[in-house]
């Protein structure tokens, strides 16, 4: 006689973020894990490597599909509001994750991962002392609720005193992020990093 357990069915739950046209979908079961990211921005950049992806993308309203650890954030147009879809999208993915549950194909080619996880961006290599500080803070201090709010920071460059950051899922295009971005995450870089005079946002 079999002793397995059956899996617990999954369950998600929405989140509001900051951004108007994006909606976190928060699952009890990890998504994705090893720190990948996996971003789409249109319904093609899914095909062969997230199934799960390329069924939200099913619906006609989402543009962006952005995927890690144990959440999906979604972005949708303007033609729809969230008080019309919010259920449906937040059903229609927890359906898919207690029937089919696949994140990413297992036979996803490693190119096409590797494209989706660039566009959810890691840390640039830090390469002075400086620039170790800076990815450390971002990491202690500020990604942590960047995550909480459905989005992604990430460190590219510091050069000159300017340090430009990539802000991807909920984040990207969100107007308050950039006031988080100056009043926030340039203050404490500037305590903790002296030679730090400006934050800015790389455009993707």
């Amino acid at each position: 006689m079999s002793t397995t357990q059956p899996r617990p069915p999954v369950s998600v739950y929405a989140e509001m973020t900051p951004n108007p046209a994006t909606m976190r979908f928060v699952s009890s079961r990890m998504l994705v894990s090893d720190g990948r990211l996996l971003e789409f921005r249109t319904p093609e950049e899914p095909v062969g490597v997230s199934p799960l992806a390329e069924k939200v993308f099913n619906l006609p309203f989402v543009t962006g599909v952005f995927i890690s650890s144990n959440f999906v954030t979604v972005t949708k147009n303007n033609a729809v509001t969230w008080d019309l879809v919010q259920l449906e999208l937040r059903e229609y993915i927890q359906e898919y994750l207690n029937t089919d549950g696949r994140v990413v194909y297992d036979d996803a080619p490693a190119m096409a991962l590797a494209d989706a996880n660039e566009r959810a961006t890691t840390h640039s290599e830090a390469k002075t002392p400086d620039e170790e500080k800076i990815v450390r803070v971002l990491e202690e201090y500020v990604r942590p609720a960047v995550e909480a709010d459905g989005g992604h920071i990430a460190f590219r460059s510091f050069d000159e005193g300017v340090v430009t950051v990539t802000l991807r899922g909920a984040c990207s295009g969100c107007p308050s992020s950039l006031v988080t971005l100056k009043q926030g995450i340039e203050n404490m870089l500037k305590h903790e990093v002296p030679g730090v005079r400006e934050v800015v946002a790389e455009e993707l």
